[in-house]
């Protein structure tokens, strides 16, 4: 009796805990439901729905000539919210839609498609991600014309969810220049540097979380649309960037140099034109564009002898000397204090000129007549190079630009030796921009002018804001010794260690350097070699400076290095700028009654009447059957007369441009050499001599 009273005590207990369990629970869902609803439903869309960023498009970047240097391309994600579309559309439409994304995408079959958005539909989910492979805008195009997609997002839930990629034209061109941007804001360049106006103002949009952690877009009246950025205009010239990159790369792969920098840049504004930096990669095999050399911190170093143009500066401008002083150079070696300056050449240059000594690059002289004038006064030539702005940062349009570094006196470590040594370009450190635009400031008849490499900025063909040439300085020196520096600089090129790059097609003016490379607190037997300069130099367009570090082999000379590098890009240049060209040869060259024929020495009849036709240019031709003529100026016109080529004799070639008279003599069975550029000026067989198969004539073009 005792235990049946217990049992039932037992359950009674036990009964009373699970109803006051469960009616816990009861009042818990009801105050839940009814008293605290509200609450955790506004926690439920807060976790379900947020305002999320919009991310703007980010603007264009563009050469001088309109050309893209960087835009933003987009792409596309394509998802599908099964539940959109109606019960016949989806049983219609599926087969075919599965068979094409199956097709397309080429990842799964196309019954594999089908199970997977059926299955979604089966299951209510409202987002599913077809294929992670972001696809471009022609293709989005081509799909929205699919089964189910073709009743859009509304009628059959596709969504193609965009995302832009940045995306340069021209690949490698100018990457450094150009830059980047990366997510955590960390960048270079014109990405970098003009950032606040490229990336514009993102929006918000709402949008759902879904299952798998996903977000889907919820239109709703409170979005805010994106602002899109602002394109940047830049000075850059992509033909000139193209030289200038193959070029220096061509000279660093002969020398196997460690990197090399190259900036060309428009003297009266100061624009630049191109900007190269290329550096050996870290595998030791090719060049990348991988550090701004010629503007950052790591491109400061000792310029050497191109830093002589400042010294010769200071001189000139104090009334020390005149370019026809002798100065005596000795063996080339001379003492100071405890230190001995050596010139280059062995056994020196005895007595020479101070043009002499500037164009042979003379240490020994130079330093001995800045030792001389202001040895006692140092501080009034650490004053010209302040005067010239070398001494600070120019306020480059790019972030990250170098500052300079130059010891002063009474400073600890200014010796009785810093003044000489200083004098050639050593113990200081400039950037190559730096360089480059005091001997800009030279070519520009002594005003310098601040470098720029962006323009403007604009939406559409809207300029938001101009950046007009800033004049730094209205003249660097006086007029007499600007022209003095200007003479001197030729006499390099034509007298001096640049005679290799001297031409008779147009005049370049510049000065070599080369600097033993400091490297743990040594001179070693590696060389920072460096040409700087401006051409036409009779009437400057372009100034530029090409630096080549630690070139390998025997005379690794900047005259020997990096001075053939700047002919190769004036050469270029000159040769594209149609405005440098403005020299006719003489002969057919005729004005008439102020009227000017154009230079027609030669060709093909039919593509020169054409050519004359589109001009207006009166022409005549009265010969038949014959195909090669040359021209004939008269008062108001230009006659045709035949150059035979179908007798069994050597035609006349002279006047024909190399394609022109290949095609004739190989076709007389020929053989063909020749030598220069141009048109032919003469060549080895006579016209009219009897034709014998495979003999060589010789041809001189000009």
């Amino acid at each position: 009796m005792n235990i049946k009273r217990s049992i039932v005590l037992r359950v009674r207990i036990a009964f009373i805990v699970v109803a006051l369990f469960a009616g816990t629970i009861l009042y818990k869902v009801v105050h839940l439901q009814f008293v605290e609803g509200e609450k955790w439903q506004a926690k439920s869309e807060s976790i379900n729905f947020q305002f999320r960023q919009v991310n703007a498009t980010r603007g264009n970047i563009y050469a001088a000539d309109g050309s893209l240097l960087a835009t933003s391309l987009p792409f596309y994600r394509v998802v599908i919210d099964p539940m959109v579309a109606k019960e016949d559309v989806f049983k219609k439409g599926i087969d075919s839609l599965s068979y094409l994304l199956s097709s397309y995408y080429k990842d799964k079959s196309a019954v594999s498609y089908k199970r997977a958005i059926t299955d979604a539909r089966a299951q209510k989910r409202r987002y599913l991600i077809l294929n992670r492979r972001q696809i471009g805008y022609q293709d989005m195009q081509e799909m929205t014309n699919w089964p189910i997609f073709r009743d859009g997002r509304m009628g059959g839930g596709v969504i193609f969810e965009k995302v832009e990629k940045r995306y340069r034209p021209f690949n490698n061109l100018a990457s450094r220049t150009v830059g980047f941007l990366n997510e955590d804001s960390y960048g270079v360049g014109i990405e970098y540097s003009f950032n606040e106006y490229l990336e514009g103002k993102n929006g918000q949009a709402l949008f759902q979380r879904i299952a798998g952690g996903s977000w889907k877009p919820v239109f709703d009246a409170a979005d805010v649309k994106p602002d899109d950025g602002f394109d940047v205009l830049t000075t850059l010239d992509v033909n000139i960037q193209d030289v200038a990159e193959s070029a220096l790369l061509k000279q660093l792969l002969s020398k196997d140099a460690e990197f090399g920098s190259v900036i060309v840049m428009e003297v009266a504004t100061g624009h630049i034109k191109a900007i190269a930096n290329l550096q050996k990669n870290k595998n030791g095999y090719g060049y990348g564009e991988n550090y701004n050399f010629a503007i950052g911190d790591q491109g400061l170093t000792e310029p050497g002898s191109t830093f002589k143009l400042l010294s010769m500066l200071a001189l000139l401008e104090e009334g020390k000397v005149s370019l026809n002083d002798i100065v005596d150079t000795g063996d080339g070696t001379y003492r100071f204090y405890d230190r001995i300056m050596r010139d280059v050449k062995q056994g020196g240059y005895g007595e020479i000129t101070v043009k002499e000594a500037f164009e042979k690059s003379s240490n020994v002289a130079i330093s001995k007549l800045v030792e001389q004038h202001f040895g006692h006064v140092a501080e009034k030539f650490v004053a010209y190079i302040e005067k010239a702005g070398l001494d600070k940062p120019i306020g480059f349009q790019l972030k990250g630009e170098g500052a300079p570094y130059f010891k002063k006196p009474g400073e600890k470590y200014w010796y009785g030796t810093t003044l000489p040594w200083m004098s050639i370009g050593y113990e200081a450190k400039l950037t190559p921009l730096h360089t480059l635009t005091l001997y800009n400031a030279v070519a520009n008849n002594g005003k310098m002018v601040r470098p720029m490499i962006v323009q403007a900025i604009a939406k559409g063909n809207q300029i938001e804001k101009k950046f007009e040439t800033e004049v730094l300085r209205k003249s660097i020196a006086s007029e007499k010794t600007i022209k003095q520096l200007q003479e001197l600089l030729e006499g390099v090129v034509k007298n001096g260690t640049a005679r290799n790059v001297y031409n008779t097609d147009y005049r370049i003016a510049g000065k070599t350097g080369t600097a033993q490379k400091l490297i743990d607190g040594r001179y070693t037997q590696k060389y920072y070699t460096s040409f700087a300069g401006y051409f036409p130099a009779d009437n400057p367009k372009y100034s530029a400076i090409v630096i080549i570090d630690s070139p390998k082999g025997f005379n690794a000379y900047g005259g020997d290095i990096s001075a053939p590098v700047f002919k190769e890009i004036a050469d270029k240049i000159y040769s594209q700028d149609l405005k440098l060209n403005k020299k006719f040869p003489s002969g057919n060259y005729m004005a008439q009654n102020g009227s000017e024929f154009p230079y027609i020495q030669a060709g093909k009849v039919d593509e020169l009447q054409m050519i004359c036709n589109r001009f207006g240019i009166s022409n005549h031709y009265s010969g038949q059957g014959e195909n090669w003529v040359k021209s004939v100026a008269q008062i108001k016109s230009i006659q045709w007369k035949t150059t035979p080529t179908d007798s069994p004799t050597v035609p006349d070639v002279s006047g024909l441009p190399l394609r022109d008279a290949l095609y004739v003599l190989e076709n007389k069975g020929l053989r063909v050499v020749y030598q220069g550029k141009g048109r032919v000026k003469n060549q080895s067989i006579s016209p009219g001599s009897p034709v014998q198969q495979n003999n060589v004539i010789n041809l001189i073009l000009g």
